[in-house]
């Protein structure tokens, strides 16, 4: 009974070993679009455009729950494929709310008016896409008053982190914090908003220095997700066993899984 997992590319992997952690029993089918990454730059309608066909990729193989691990794909695609693309029986979720909870202290099953909360400066660190969409000011809006939000796009972490060379994704995380500060010297929280930064979020703390709130995505998505599970047992679809799809060289997507998660990774070739 397997949940779906999708990501533009590496990044979502930091996910899936958290719900794995979290959630052993559970097959987990994940599906990174490699050849058509990095989303961050890419616009809106393709976004969508590529997301959908790997959402719809997922569900063939039996998932009717799927984790959008991709904060570029929750930010520009997720609301308008919930609106008019999933189809009934079928759901999608993002990786914006369990920060949001987190962030907050509310539940998102609380509808209550938005409240004043204890953060009051918030360092937003994502791609150019994400950054643009305003998707979490606009979903932090309903939720809480008060919060100044400032957003660092951070062009070319992704595509290092991708290439595996480290050592320049460390100096572009030092050179973008370095400039959110210039305009926001003392936040008081920092959302890691791309699941490629879980790889480098010690740059990032070691960057931002102490005093400051890091909220990373893996382990407060896989909570949030066996608790959605443990209230919507239905979700688990009909798959039975864990498979990594990729539409890049599987070959060359496994050697740097591999890297990424410290264990062996295999990936197949996506249809």
């Amino acid at each position: 009974m397997a949940v779906g997992i999708f990501d533009s590319g590496l990044g979502g992997l930091t996910v899936l070993d958290a719900v794995a952690r979290r959630l052993p029993d559970t097959p987990l089918v994940y599906f990174g679009d490699n050849a058509n990454a990095p989303y961050g730059v890419r616009t809106a309608d393709d976004i969508y455009d590529l997301t959908t066909r790997g959402v719809q990729a997922l569900f063939d193989q039996g998932c009717d729950l799927v984790i959008l691990a991709c904060n570029t794909a929750s930010a520009a695609a997720l609301r308008r494929m919930q609106e008019g693309w999933v189809p009934p029986g079928k759901r999608v979720l993002g990786v914006f709310v369990p920060l949001i909870e987190a962030l907050t202290e509310r539940k998102w099953g609380d509808n209550s008016p938005p409240r004043p909360v204890a953060v009051q400066t918030v360092a937003l660190f994502a791609t150019p896409a994400t950054v643009s969409s305003r998707a979490f000011q606009r979903e932090l809006a309903f939720r809480a008053i008060g919060v100044d939000v400032e957003a660092q796009p951070c062009a070319g972490v992704v595509d290092a982190i991708e290439m595996g060379d480290m050592i320049l994704a460390d100096a572009l995380v030092r050179s973008h914090v370095e400039s959110l500060m210039r305009r926001m010297p003392k936040p008081q929280a920092a959302i890691l908003g791309c699941t490629h930064y879980p790889l480098v979020e010690e740059v990032f703390r070691e960057a931002l220095g102490e005093g400051v709130a890091v909220y990373s995505q893996p382990d407060l998505v896989a909570e949030a997700l066996a608790d959605y599970l443990a209230r919507h047992p239905d979700k688990l679809g009909t798959g039975d066993q864990s498979i990594f799809l990729t539409t890049g060289d599987p070959k060359s997507v496994s050697n740097k899984a591999t890297q990424f998660l410290r264990r062996r990774i295999e990936f197949q070739a996506a249809n």
